[in-house]
């Protein structure tokens, strides 16, 4: 037997496979996690654990031995469950069938990318943006093509001339992510209007993903949506997950919404890859929709207060690049004379005893920033804030 290094080896793997890029927030993460008393705010999470009215559910499910393969479009119940819950959300009837239950929202996102594009192919992704749907779309083969929005004195903004640009003969589809992680961009309807006369135009899909449309700080109960602009036969595939809202972010149970017609095709991809969310696992998430509207309304009252916190902190150090975010629950800022988000990051570890995401982990447009998630309890926000400013002042 020949004895190849893991290094020849990684050679005859799938290039896409290969040259998937190691994250900059988990490599970030690794480091932090080494080091005690490190206050960890680089991912998209908070403290507070999954609510007992949620874990209950699955354990009288596990206890009633519902540990077998089930439906892989998810369980009627879940399926109903989430339709009301969108019917409450947009005012509108929305049924089961538009609704397919994913092992995570990243698997959501993988399978919608694998239903549009694949070798050779170009998916328009606005940055900065969570790096994994980029990445994503390079293992199937495709080509993430970046567009940077522009930041200045009203925050970031989305530029459509750079964007109609972009696309080309090649171009499958457009990624959305709006309110935006990391930088809390929020598509208005206008916006999402003219997002898709692009795609009706081109003849593109677009991937809407609105994991944080709970999480808006402007007028109305959630963000903008592209189900109150889009009709039934628009090409828009929907990613989410219950990881924020409910804070199930170590379940990883998501979901898909489409057109029925797409059923027989999700729950094929579904099949081929995990073939089901465990089911009880699923009536967790039936409890969590079904009874979690108080839960939730609690979550987004501190996370606004948090934000408040954080945002003024970094606006009083006189040396942040910073515009308070729409939505989402992240600070996005530049440090002036700070030029490198990785070391930023790692010092800010080192001295201030807090955890951030640099910001070259989230594409073009990203140098410099550094990303901070105050998804947390105000009384952590404020320590997080107090050692961060203290820091910048030396």
């Amino acid at each position: 037997m020949t004895n190849n290094s893991t290094g020849d080896l990684a050679q005859h793997l799938r290039a896409e496979a290969r040259d998937a890029p190691e994250s900059g927030i988990v490599e970030v993460m690794n480091y932090g996690r080494k080091r005690g008393g490190v206050m960890p705010l680089w991912a998209g999470e908070g403290e507070t654990p999954t609510p007992t009215f949620i874990t209950d559910a699955a354990t009288r499910a596990l206890a009633a031995g519902e540990t077998f393969y089930t439906w892989q479009r998810g369980i009627p119940e879940l399926r109903n469950a989430l339709a009301r819950y969108h019917t409450a959300q947009f005012g509108r009837d929305f049924v089961p069938e538009e609704f397919y239950v994913t092992g995570s929202g990243m698997q959501a996102i993988q399978i919608a990318l694998a239903m549009v594009a694949g070798a050779g192919d170009d998916v328009v992704i606005p940055t900065p943006a969570w790096p994994n749907a980029a990445a994503a779309t390079g293992v199937i083969g495709a080509r993430a093509v970046s567009v940077p929005m522009s930041f200045g004195n009203r925050g970031w903004v989305l530029d459509f001339e750079r964007l109609s640009a972009a696309i080309g003969a090649k171009t499958r589809a457009i990624f959305i992510v709006s309110p935006s992680n990391p930088t809390g961009w929020t598509a208005t309807r206008e916006e999402l209007s003219h997002l898709l006369d692009l795609s009706r135009k081109h003849g593109l899909w677009i991937i809407a993903d609105e994991t944080y449309s709970r999480f808006w700080w402007g007028e109305g109960p959630r963000a903008p949506s592209f189900y109150d602009v889009m009709q039934p036969d628009d090409r828009v595939l929907f990613v989410n997950t219950f990881s924020k809202n409910w804070a199930m972010t170590g379940w990883r149970i998501g979901w898909i919404g489409s057109h029925p017609s797409l059923g027989q095709v999700i729950e094929n991809l579904v099949q081929y890859s995990t073939s089901g969310v465990a089911q009880f696992m699923q009536r967790a998430g039936v409890a969590a929709l079904e009874h979690g509207e108080s839960f939730v309304a609690h979550q987004i009252a501190r996370v606004r207060e948090s934000r408040d916190i954080i945002s003024k902190a970094l606006v009083d150090t006189g040396r942040c690049r910073f515009v308070p975010p729409d939505g989402a629950f992240y600070a996005f800022f530049a440090v002036e004379g700070e030029s490198d988000s990785k070391k930023l990051a790692f010092r800010l570890v080192d001295e201030a005893k807090i955890g951030l995401a640099p910001g070259s982990a989230f594409g073009v447009g990203s140098e410099g920033f550094v990303r901070l998630c105050f998804a947390r309890s105000p009384d952590q926000i404020k320590i997080a804030a107090a050692r961060l400013t203290e820091n910048l002042a030396r």
